[in-house]
């Protein structure tokens, strides 16, 4: 059995912990869960680091529980948001739950035959068969409004700052994932609690309602907000959160996500977001500092998280994908993409749209290149470049004389056309 806590400290994953918490977990193999709301289809990379809380203890030895909030979904945290959630109907809840459940076997050891298996629990089951009126008389009773007010998830909503206030409904999160907690300690001989920082009110509302109902000691456990060095929000990019199911971000999205991370962030990250050792992320971090330009760090963050989330298949595809742009390929690999990864290869680049009955009858290079698209200004222009040998279609040289037909179309609707080495241009065929 391994020190959790000190694994904890060296990938810089620890933000806070009840005293005894250590020497609690040296003792014998324990239990700690984190929950989940199912508020999406998908998990996105802001919910890694409480995943690989979870996929560090069950590596140490201890026995995980994944929570999905499928009672607490309905509610919504007020912890670290400004306003109120948009509540979720039972089936949208029960289908992002199971896809919940699936991301989650890439981390955890759900079939595992040994005594720390991970197991995964839906709040839901539990909370449905209870009264309104038997939870404020069971548990309610036990937590002070004083005690629930002084809680910065609280606070930080029904303050002079807060323009919306707070909702009764939201105002009992914390009495229902306090119950959570309980209900664990009873059932499961859960004695640990874990999530971010931001969780630290919310956790500790448990232990106080197993202390006090339960007769018992739990323990909590937190991790840091991870942050960007440029100040802006972790695990978002443009186009917004980046996710784990492959149809909201494709595979190359996401390693190029990684790819683009600062050195400093890469540095940070590879202890997080990797089951690396010390040893291979020192030796590791020291190559990075030789050749900075080379970013050995940002290409071995990128393949080990993308082949934890996606899989061995979808990495290579996302690299192949990457060398589109910056390494040598063929039309036969931009064949090999599927739509979406080409056109977020591509993305930003600009198009035109031609009919197919053009392609069908054969459309010449002048047409394709300016009278047609006005990729470059004039058809003089056109002839200029294609008599330089300078213009490729699909990543391949061709003459004045070639004619895109339908054998060309990638993903059956685009033909990218290039001049020189970067300058793009996509014709959509439709």
């Amino acid at each position: 059995m391994k020190n959790f806590i000190e694994e904890l400290q060296w990938r810089g994953m620890l933000n806070d912990s009840m005293p005894g918490t250590e020497e609690h977990l040296l003792e014998e193999m324990r239990s700690a869960y984190v929950g989940f709301d199912p508020t999406a289809d998908s998990l996105h990379i802001g919910n890694l680091v409480p995943i690989m809380l979870l996929a560090n203890f069950q590596r140490c030895g201890h026995k995980p529980i994944a929570l999905v909030g499928g009672a607490t979904g309905m509610i919504g945290d007020p912890s670290g948001k400004s306003s109120e959630r948009n509540l979720l109907d039972e089936k949208t809840l029960q289908h992002n739950q199971d896809c919940v459940k699936e991301q989650l076997g890439h981390f955890l050891d759900f079939k595992s035959k040994t005594d720390n298996a991970a197991i995964l629990v839906n709040n839901y089951d539990w909370m449905k068969g209870i009264s309104f009126l038997e939870f404020i008389r069971d548990v309610g009773k036990h937590i002070t409004v004083n005690y629930m007010m002084a809680k910065d998830s609280v606070k930080n909503r029904i303050g002079s700052a807060s323009k919306e206030g707070m909702s009764f409904t939201e105002f009992t999160y914390q009495m229902v994932q306090g119950y959570d907690f309980l209900h664990l300690f009873r059932e499961n001989a859960t004695t640990i609690q874990m999530g971010g920082s931001d969780q630290w009110g919310n956790i500790t509302t448990g232990t106080e309602l197993i202390r006090r109902i339960g007769g018992g000691k739990g323990y909590a456990i937190t991790c840091p907000l991870i942050t960007k060095s440029d100040g802006s929000k972790f695990g978002k990019s443009e186009g917004g959160n980046v996710w784990l199911d492959a149809k909201r971000t494709s595979a190359y999205k996401f390693y190029q996500y990684w790819l683009n991370t600062s050195d400093e962030d890469a540095k940070k990250y590879i202890k997080i977001f990797t089951f690396l050792d010390q040893k291979t992320i020192e030796s590791l971090t020291a190559e990075h500092l030789e050749a900075p330009h080379i970013r050995v760090l940002q290409k071995r963050l990128g393949e080990e998280v993308t082949l934890l989330v996606h899989g061995k298949e979808a990495y290579e595809k996302a690299i192949a994908a990457s060398n589109i742009l910056f390494g040598k390929s063929t039309a036969a690999d931009l064949k090999s993409l599927d739509e979406q990864t080409f056109l977020d290869v591509f993305d930003g680049v600009p198009q035109a749209t031609i009919s197919i009955a053009a392609i069908e009858d054969g459309l010449d290079m002048i047409g394709a290149l300016a009278a047609q698209t006005n990729f470059l200004g004039s058809n003089g222009e056109a002839r200029r470049a294609l008599k330089e040998n300078a213009i490729s279609v699909n990543k391949e040289k061709i003459k004045e004389e070639y004619t895109i037909s339908k054998e060309d179309l990638i993903a059956n609707k685009y033909v990218l056309l290039q001049r020189g080495k970067k300058t793009y241009y996509l014709l959509k065929v439709e």
